[in-house]
């Protein structure tokens, strides 16, 4: 298996192709693995063997108003804990999330005020530098 280096927006990621079919295709990216539908779409997938390991991943890029942004992590690590959720109202300075980094605990707060649109990773996902955590409108 041949790894590949990707640049999306600003941010590196790792992947390689595991295996790929006429509709599908399972890859691996920063080491966690994904299933890839590469076909027209179906009504339903099929599920792989073993899908309890390897999660379907649909990738969309939801319409934002043109004040919203993504905070960025600061460093890479896993996130520990999400405190808030789509819809909240938050303050400038407010914890959004918990960032482990080299064994550290690192609060995340709210770089602006204003409402939490989408929260763009999820609890024990490990993010790179610079990888988009939460959109704030």
């Amino acid at each position: 298996m041949k790894t590949f280096k990707y640049t999306i927006n600003g941010n590196v990621y790792e992947g390689a192709v595991n295996s790929i079919g006429d509709i599908s295709a399972e890859v691996e990216v920063n080491g966690t693995p994904y299933k890839v539908q590469i076909g027209e779409p179906e009504t339903k997938a099929a599920p792989l063997q073993n899908s309890a390991q390897t999660p379907e991943v649909a990738v969309s890029k939801p319409s934002q108003p043109a004040s919203a942004s993504a905070m960025k992590s600061p460093l890479p690590g896993v996130i520990l804990d999400i405190t808030c959720k789509v819809g909240d109202v938050v303050k400038k300075g407010q914890k959004v999330l918990i960032l482990e980094a080299m064994k550290m605990e690192n609060a995340i707060n709210a770089d602006r005020d204003g409402e939490i649109l989408e929260i763009i990773v999820n609890k024990g996902e490990s993010v790179l530098e610079g990888a988009d955590l939460v959109v704030i409108g």
